[in-house]
């Protein structure tokens, strides 16, 4: 045994050795250093070292810091609003002000380790043994500050986590409410993660049949997504994204007739000079116009077949060629002026109309340096060359030398000789020195090898994640650290046949790994896991594959077999423009339709829903993510929800006709309550309490009020509901039951999707009076008009001189109006206006406490009203909105006003959260990247306006839609004319207001 050398023991896994030698990327990445380091004027050494680093992670640190957050500082101390240098090391220091440090707050439950469990434990069996099962607030402050001695923790972080745990108000936790909450979170969390990471093939793949059997021998794409295929026969086929053929050529049969027997072995496309390469079986590489497919010149008469092909750019017009061959050898073509190169050889003779140049002729030029190395003992089975290394990487089916990383050109030459290489190589000059064509050997130190059991067929490597794949006969993918080849980092088993194909998408984070019986599989680089399998009876992919590649513009994976197949990745959001430049600027808060939101002022926490039934919880105050819960398979789409009293629990309403009560700040479901029998999908659902009883109340496509007790300390996870009012079963509603309202201390009213609406006395469970909604004077006879009532609110004001009493309720009605009701005395109707300015159904409507109301339609304009105005003007038949503006590009499906702190929140139909001023300020989307502080307006993204409402077609003020006067056939199906006119093409975009005026309608 050589000295130094270490040998891993035999195991299922396979064999591996080791050399104690110094990686050749690190002796490449330590060469490219020395070259940084330069000698300034006058002698001076001038280095990049490790302390210009620090400065820029310095930079970086300070660059956490909001702009706007800077700039407030700033103005609290009376100083310009320009930046120095001296300033933001002088605010670096400062302590920020607990309204401004709300961006930088952490969760105590975070932060709590094993040794922190063990002494809180102690803490609340000391109380136990002096009697009490349980503690208070104020005690379990004093335990957490005592036991966990975090100096900057606050009494109100402390106050908010017992807060969470005390989710029923009883103002006491034991110690086992104090660890469920704990394992509830981690283990949400945890949820939250793998759910992050799901991801699918859309099956079955989309397939294209091949009118013939000649075996595909390589797949590229070019970058706007253009798929190259070249056959053995020598056919280029060009085809569109989803496998529609565009283009194809036969390259080796319009020469003579003995050009047929030629046969392709690779190629590889040369996309910087608009050529594509095609190695051939008689010993030539061949380059053709990208664009045209037109011969330009070839190089012909080379020593070996050139099995595996690969180009890389080495610098500005400068290549390398790499090429591995059938003897075991890396054969590396270096060319420099290659665009003049190319050029020459284009004007030289022609054989079988091709220009054409032999071997040793190209060689001798003095723009072209070749070098061959004798790596392997059998086949080079993959080739690579590595610009970010300047390496070559090549495998081989043998063992002792599986896989090699190793330098372009000799490292330990004489100076001399490796200086008159480079001139030849890249200056042009006349050569001095030629490497012997000769395969020649690498010294030790000049490359990396991998001894894996039973060879590679393919690898990978990604320079994000330092990472380098494996896969080959022994059907495992090893995972290694390029830089030391001991000992594989993880080995990902689940293949059960060899593996001919790995791809790292370092985007992603994910590694694509193909088998020769026509699985796929997706694995996640970080967990080492695998995330997809599809196999062949999914993907529908059949027979021997002779090619793949991923593209990581499309996010679509191209097999070639019996047929050419391509899988696409599922990708949730699907967002209107495709460019990576616009979608940057799209924010989203959830991957799919939110159905509701919801404020908790207990927490200062906003709650939404989507269709998936992922439940997020936000930080009101910065807009960032707090928590994440639910998506899980056993949980139906929520459709509503609400708070308790105390804003401590979140009541949600499902499509399977359930209801579930939730400690939202950890996610365990704390009661379901539900129906015996048949279950229709909840519509809307809310908290109220009748005298000393607390009531949850569900209305749904059951046509029914359903009334569940509200009793935390019940012992009894699922519950029903109480018996139904008698007045409902025998005269309630004769249709689907959309929304419901309640009005202390004893009203309530219900409406469904036929227009009625019924007032209950919520105390008897008695009807007090009825109404349907009545339609537009100018609509009356027509039929189909959507009359349903998705919201109602009611208004009481003292100064309503309409109204035999103060109270009055408003409900949406059909074209965009909304209608006014006098709920006692018998109950009338009182008067209606349009409240939409382009005809579209009001989905929700909200009141402020000085009875400003707000009205969201269903194309995502909100619409503001003064009541009072109103309600003093008995003249006055139609309000005029005192503002409107576009929140959201679909249907709004949660308005809520937070009167504490004058903000409308929002919530709609095209995945987004968002946060607006009283005025339509747009203070930002939750889950954006920059975090806000509602309390200073330097913080907002006004003027900003949401990009997706900017570029919308529906924004434009010169769309149809939104002109005032609209056809009948848009007011009918209005849903159905927004999706059309979001597929037309609008080549101008015109910038849309933040908001507009009464008077801009009408000057229009």
């Amino acid at each position: 045994m050589l000295p130094g050398k270490k040998v891993r023991s035999s195991s299922a896994s396979g064999r591996l050795e080791t050399l104690r030698v110094p990686s050749i990327l690190s002796e490449l990445r330590s060469t490219g250093e020395k070259t940084r380091t330069t000698s300034g004027p006058g002698g001076e050494k001038v280095t990049d070292d490790s302390s210009a680093s620090r400065r820029v992670i310095g930079c970086e640190d300070r660059r956490e810091q909001p702009e706007w957050l800077v700039r407030e500082l700033l103005k609290q101390n009376k100083r310009r609003h320009s930046v120095t240098l001296g300033d933001k090391a002088q605010i670096m220091r400062q302590q920020l002000q607990p309204s401004i440090d709300s961006t930088h707050s952490f969760k105590i439950d975070e932060k709590i380790s094993l040794d922190n469990l063990q002494t809180l434990k102690l803490a609340f069996e000391e109380f136990k043994t002096g009697g009490l099962r349980s503690i208070d607030a104020k005690n379990f402050g004093r335990i957490v500050k005592k036991c966990l001695g975090f100096p900057n923790t606050s009494n109100a972080q402390i106050q908010g986590l017992f807060k969470k745990i005390d989710y029923s108000g009883q103002g006491r936790i034991s110690w086992g409410e104090f660890c469920t909450h704990m394992l509830q979170e981690y283990k949400e969390k945890e949820e939250t993660a793998r759910r992050s990471k799901q991801v699918a093939f859309a099956l079955p793949a989309t397939t294209k049949a091949l009118c013939h059997s000649i075996p595909i021998i390589n797949i590229h794409s070019t970058h706007d997504g253009t798929v190259v295929t070249v056959r053995e026969d020598g056919a280029v086929c060009y085809w569109s994204p989803d496998l529609k053929p565009q283009r194809t050529k036969h390259m080796f049969n319009e020469g003579p007739a003995n050009r047929k027997s030629k046969w392709a072995s690779d190629f590889t496309l040369m996309t910087e000079y608009n050529k594509l390469m095609i190695g051939t079986g008689d010993r030539e590489i061949q380059f053709y116009e990208l664009s045209t497919l037109e011969p330009y010149c070839q190089i012909n008469t080379l020593d070996t077949i050139p099995l595996t092909l690969d180009y890389g750019c080495t610098g500005p017009d400068k290549c390398c060629i790499v090429y591995g061959d059938s003897e075991g050898c890396v054969n590396i073509i270096l060319v420099s002026s290659v665009g003049d190169t190319l050029r020459l050889w284009n004007k030289l003779p022609k054989i079988e109309n091709m220009p054409n140049i032999a071997f040793e002729n190209a060689v001798l030029s003095p723009n072209v340096t070749f070098v061959r190395w004798k790596v392997h003992q059998d086949w080079v089975t993959q080739a690579k060359y590595l610009p970010s290394f300047q390496a070559v990487i090549s495998s081989s089916n043998e063992e002792a030398s599986s896989l090699v990383i190793g330098c372009v050109l000799p490292l330990t030459d004489a100076e001399q000789q490796l200086s008159e290489i480079r001139e030849a190589c890249y200056e042009g000059k006349t050569k001095k020195v030629q490497l012997s064509w000769t395969p020649q050997l690498r010294a030790s130190c000049n490359q990396t090898v991998f001894t894996i059991y039973k060879g590679v067929k393919t690898f990978d490597l990604c320079q994000k994640h330092s990472l380098l794949v494996t896969g080959g006969m022994d059907r495992l993918i090893r995972m290694w650290n390029p830089h030391f080849s001991g000992k594989p980092t993880g080995i990902l088993k689940g293949h059960s046949a060899p593996i001919i194909y790995l791809c790292i998408s370092s985007e992603d984070s994910q590694i694509f790994s193909v088998s020769i019986d026509s699985t796929v599989k997706m694995w996640d680089i970080q967990d080492q896991c695998c995330l997809f399998t599809a196999d062949p009876k999914s993907t529908g992919i059949y027979g021997d594959i002779s090619a793949c590649s991923y593209s990581p513009t499309m996010k679509s994976l191209y097999i070639a077999a019996d047929c050419m197949a391509v899988l696409s990745l599922k990708i949730r959001l699907v967002v209107m423009p495709l460019c990576p430049q616009l979608r940057s600027r799209l924010n989203v808060s959830h991957n799919e339709p939110v159905m509701c939101c919801g404020y908790s002022e207990e927490f200062r926490q906003v709650v939404s829903c989507t269709e998936g039934s992922v439940v997020k919880v936000w930080d009101f105050d910065t807009g960032r993510q707090v928590f994440e819960f639910g998506g899980t398979h056993d949980l139906s789409a929520i459709t509503c929800m609400t708070f308790d009293p105390k804003g401590r629990r979140l009541i949600t309403g499902g499509r399977d006709g359930s209801l579930k009560i939730w400690n939202f700040n950890n996610g365990q479901c704390l009661k379901t309550l539900k129906k015996d029998g048949e279950c229709h999908e909840v519509c809307d659902c809310i908290f109220l309490k009748v005298h000393r009883n607390s009531l949850v109340m569900a209305v749904g496509r059951s046509w029914k009020i359903d009334i569940y007790s509200d009793i935390p300390e019940d012992p009894h996870h699922i519950q029903r509901p109480r018996p139904s009012w008698q007045d409902d079963m025998k005269n309630g509603h004769k249709g689907d039951i959309l929304c419901v309202t309640h009005c202390p201390p004893s009203l309530l009213a219900t409406s469904s999707y036929n227009g009625e609406i019924i007032v209950w006395n919520v105390v008897s469970g008695r009807i007090q009076t009825r109404f349907v909604s009545p339609l537009p004077a100018e609509q009356q006879n027509v039929e189909g008009l959507d009359t349903s009532v998705p919201s109602m609110i009611f208004l009481k004001n003292s100064k309503l001189q309409q109204f035999s009493s103060a109270t009055a309720l408003l409900s949406s009605g059909a074209m965009g109006y909304i209608n006014l009701w006098n709920v006692l005395s018998g109950g009338k109707f009182v008067s209606s206006f349009k409240a939409s300015k382009f005809h579209q159904k009001i989905t929700k409507l909200a009141k402020t406490n000085k009875d400003t109301l707000y009205a969201a339609d269903r194309i995502g304009y909100i619409y503001v009203y003064d009541m009072e105005t109103f309600a003093l003007d008995a003249k006055q038949k139609t309000p005029r909105a005192e503002n409107f503006w576009r929140a959201h590009t679909n249907r709004i499906t949660g308005l809520h006003i937070v009167d504490s702190d004058q903000v409308v929140l929002t919530s709609s139909m095209d995945f987004t959260v968002r946060l607006w001023s009283a005025h339509g300020e747009f203070i930002g989307t939750f889950g954006q990247s920059e975090s806000w502080n509602v309390h200073i307006s330097s913080s907002w993204m006004h003027p900003a306006v949401p990009y997706e409402v900017l570029i919308d077609p529906l924004s434009m003020p010169d769309h149809e839609v939104l002109k005032v006067k609209k056809s009948l056939s848009d007011a009918i199906n209005p849903e159905t004319d927004v999706e059309k006119l979001k597929s037309e093409t609008h080549t101008k975009l015109r910038f849309s207001p933040t908001s507009i005026s009464d008077i801009d309608i009408e000057e229009n």
